[in-house]
């Protein structure tokens, strides 16, 4: 079975979502709003060098919301047929005539809407069979397995191809729809030491584009030599220290941040950045920005969950917050306008500083790098940051020995203001892009 692209679907997709709202009309709804999509997609696993699993998808589905005023309900289903659909718009509307009037409800400003969708090279369609893609995943496992004796079982390597085209209309005339590619390759092992300890990690890459991924061989040695490092872990006794977030973690920092500005958190006031608008949030320097028109990103968009038009902005500069992240309805909440990020923010990236990793080692001095985080343990009302952590003790710049079972803990709002450095080793493994991050001080759980 060949993995082949999408056939040309614009056209029966377009004509759905304008059946859907015409349904929309014809049973009284004032507005409303479609969205259909198609996917597919291939993914093996292999473990052991044996096939442990091949999975083909085809995915489709189609959601309408109707608003009679500004009374709002939402259906959807799976099933293409002109039936479905005329249920479907019925359900949505049962609900809308029993749902309260919401002052806030309703379409995008027709005046944010996308009137351009720009080309942003989002569709990269890999004709792959089960068979390649086993191989792929094969040559993954056996590089890592293959890189030292103490590699001793595996947890699989797993390669993964889908590709898919989402229609969104609304009843203020806008149409968009656009094609999108995904692709990643991973591998995990587990390294057993001579006292028969064991540790494991993994490496993984993701593209939209298959050609842009890292070669097996790469990320299985990648994913053995973070497993080999681990081994002969210690436990660290109670102190405070500079802490480095290895790049790989460092992004979850960003995370919490975009979710402190979302809409939702600042209406509901469960956000410890609730009316920072304007004021010093992160260290001096500091400069976090969106990219939702970044070619091949994997967080690219040209539009958002509601039609409205992305564009690249700055959400903080020289450290001070300069915008939310806002769909239409926590706008209005806020006395605000739509920034065009109904669905999330597209492509967070912080600005890369001039340290490499070693450098950055260097400047930390004596500490600990972070390259695990276990749990979640993250207060979006006050910031407080409790997470098991593992990594390695750094002395004088220079790395002494593993360390685990630990939890680092801290609070964001400070953690942010005391950013001492950002390094220049940019890692994006998906919509968030961060290099590695130094933190002054936090306090460090052990034994």
């Amino acid at each position: 079975m060949t993995h082949s692209a999408l056939p040309t679907r614009h056209d029966f997709l377009h004509d759905l979502v304008a059946q859907i709202l015409d349904e929309a009309k014809r049973q009284g709804a004032s507005q409303a709003e479609a969205s259909v999509s198609e996917g597919k997609g291939l993914s093996v696993t292999v473990r052991l060098g044996e096939v442990e699993t091949i999975e083909f998808h085809q995915d489709k589905g189609l959601g309408v919301t109707v608003y009679f005023g500004q009374s709002k309900g939402h259906a959807s289903t799976s099933d293409f047929s002109a039936d479905a659909i005329r249920e479907t718009v019925r359900a949505a509307s049962t609900i809308a005539r029993h749902t309260a009037a919401d002052p806030f409800a309703g379409l995008a400003d027709p005046a944010l809407l996308a009137r351009e969708i720009p080309d942003l090279d989002l569709y990269h369609p890999w004709d792959i069979d089960a068979d390649d893609a086993i191989e792929l995943a094969r040559r993954c496992e056996e590089a890592a397995r293959g890189a030292d004796r103490r590699i001793s079982n595996s947890e699989g390597a797993s390669l993964g191809s889908g590709e898919g085209l989402a229609v969104y209309a609304n009843s203020n005339g806008f149409l968009g729809a656009y094609r999108s590619s995904r692709h990643n390759l991973s591998c995990s092992v587990i390294a057993q030491d001579a006292q028969g300890g064991m540790q494991r990690d993994y490496w993984y890459d993701v593209a939209r584009d298959a050609g842009s991924l890292a070669d097996p061989e790469t990320v299985g040695r990648i994913a053995a030599e973070r497993t080999l490092r681990r081994l002969d872990a210690r436990k660290l006794s109670t102190r405070r220290a500079p802490v480095l977030f290895e790049n790989q973690v460092a992004a979850s920092l960003l995370s919490h941040f975009s979710s402190a500005i979302s809409g939702s958190s600042l209406y509901r006031k469960t956000s410890f950045l609730l009316d920072a608008l304007g004021t010093p949030v992160f260290a001096p320097g500091i400069r976090i920005y969106e990219e939702p028109h970044r070619l091949r990103g994997l967080g690219s968009a040209p539009f958002d969950g509601e039609g409205v038009a992305t564009r690249n902005r700055d959400l903080i500069t020289d450290g001070v917050l300069q915008s939310y992240l806002l769909d239409s309805y926590s706008a209005r909440k806020l006395g605000a306008t739509s920034t065009g990020n109904a669905g999330g923010a597209h492509n967070l990236t912080l600005q890369p500083g001039e340290l490499d990793f070693p450098a950055l080692l260097k400047r930390m001095g004596t500490g600990l790098l972070v390259t695990e985080l276990i749990g979640f343990g993250v207060n979006n009302v006050t910031g407080d940051y409790s997470r098991g952590a593992a990594g390695f003790w750094v002395e004088n710049g220079e790395i002494q020995y593993p360390v685990e079972e630990i939890t680092i803990a801290g609070n964001l709002r400070d953690m942010y203001r005391q950013i001492a450095a950002v390094g220049a080793d940019m890692l994006i493994h998906g919509n968030t892009g961060s290099p590695s991050i130094l933190i002054e001080e936090m306090t460090i759980a052990g034994a």
